[in-house]
């Protein structure tokens, strides 16, 4: 297996995870977007809450050149934190939400 391949399973595990997480008496479900021909993984959060609608970006994370591109991340222990628990080595994962100048100080790629 191939490493996009291998990167693409560990996303939908993970993913997996995430869509357990919210539980039965949660107003919200957190639902997979993924676009295998462009490499882009998205975790949205929708649902009510009363009349107040929840919808928002949780995560996006989108596979360049071999990597694991995470654009945006608002989970609270961080999804890469999950990426390295499930096999994905730091070298293969870019925190694309901080700037290309702070990226050398990280302990993940830089691009």
């Amino acid at each position: 297996m191939d490493l996009v391949t291998q990167y693409r399973e560990v996303i939908n595990t993970v993913f997996a995870e995430w869509q357990r997480w919210p539980g039965e008496k949660a107003k919200f479900e957190v639902v997979p977007v993924v676009d295998r021909e462009h490499d882009r993984y998205l975790l949205i959060t929708q649902g009510w809450d009363g009349y107040r609608r929840i919808h928002g970006l949780l995560v996006h994370i989108d596979i360049v050149d071999g990597k694991l591109w995470i654009q945006q991340d608002n989970t609270e222990e961080g999804i890469a934190t999950q990426l390295l628990e499930a096999g994905i080595p730091k070298e293969s994962i870019v925190l694309a939400f901080k700037h290309p100048s702070v990226r050398p100080y990280t302990e993940f790629a830089t691009a």
